[in-house]
């Protein structure tokens, strides 16, 4: 091995920085007065150092990856604790949702109940939003030969979420949809837990309003609106929006359904002739009433009641 001096290695340590700052300013100017030279001096740099670079960046990179691993067994330990809870919970909900439909199919038998027809489904891309006879209307595409425009016009138009409105006018290859809040539409619904009737009208507007309602049933704030089988134009059940009472204090529903936003729909065929549901009222027997006695004839359902609008 060679010794080294104390006074040669203190005067390399003097000059060592002075001597790499004057080999970087070399680099430099020779790089700016031949740009082609200084390519390839980095890419021989590059070339050379490379093997060192991933000497150096394999443990790095063994540790980063082993953190990396712990952290997801740690992750993995608790998601799966998390899914056997979940896994548990469904248990026990399996076991009463069992229970329901059970007394559920009990309850239709002895009520005697006639199931909603399943309807034809076609799916529909959006291609235009349309004005002219109606102002809140998109125009659709259908599949080529699958769809019978007599089986389409009338269908329900809905996307992911609620109705979206009816197909008014068919095609071989597309359908007019009349959207829910386009003036024209009339929509018979059911409010609240409670089911009472009400109209819901388009008014060109984003928001549909209601027009008439019970006159024992108010709409309520956040009632959900989903379809009336009143007038046989749409089955029950079909969730449309929201009641909200708007600044006037008017109630309009808030469409579940995105209207300004539409690009794919399902269009649903149901039969022409849907069960009507009708709740079968409890009859009181009582006893005969006396000879000459007349009898009361039963009191007739209330009609919908009109919405009263404040005179501005």
């Amino acid at each position: 091995m060679i010794r080294l001096s104390v006074p040669f290695r203190q005067a390399v340590s003097r000059l060592s920085y002075p001597g790499m700052l004057v080999f970087s300013l070399a680099v430099v100017l020779i790089g700016r007065a031949d740009q082609s030279f200084s390519d390839r001096l980095r890419t021989d740099l590059d070339d050379l150092l490379a093997p060192a670079y991933a000497v150096i960046s394999a443990p790095i990179e063994a540790a980063v990856h082993g953190t990396g691993a712990v952290a997801n067994l740690l992750q993995l330990q608790a998601q799966n604790d998390q899914l056997r809870t979940e896994n548990a919970r469904l248990l026990q909900w399996q076991a009463v949702a069992m229970a329901l439909e059970a007394q559920n199919n009990a309850l239709k038998a002895s009520l005697n109940y006639v199931p909603v027809p399943t309807p034809k489904f076609y799916s529909a891309d959006v291609v235009a939003d349309l004005g002219g006879v109606y102002t809140r209307s998109v125009l659709v595409t259908l599949p080529p030969g699958e769809a019978d425009p007599t089986q389409i016009i009338g269908a329900i138009a809905m996307d992911g979420r609620g109705v979206v409105g009816r197909v008014v006018e068919a095609g071989g290859r597309s359908a007019r949809v009349l959207l829910i809040n386009d003036m024209n539409s009339r929509i018979p619904v059911a409010l609240g837990a409670s089911g009472a009737p009400a109209l819901m009208a388009g008014t060109n507007r984003e928001d549909p309003s209601l027009i008439y309602w019970a006159p024992d049933h108010p709409p309520a704030e956040g009632d959900m609106v989903l379809t009336s089988a009143a007038g046989g134009a749409f089955p029950p059940g079909l969730p449309v929006g929201v009641v909200h009472y708007d600044a006037q204090n008017d109630p309009v529903v808030l469409p579940l359904a995105d209207l300004g936003a539409l690009r794919l729909l399902r269009l649903f065929s149901y039969p022409d002739s849907l069960p009507v549901l009708t709740p079968v009222a409890h009859v009181e027997h009582k006893s005969a009433p006396a000879h000459g006695a007349s009898k009361t004839a039963p009191a007739a359902a209330t009609p919908l009641a009109a919405k009263h609008r404040k005179k501005s």
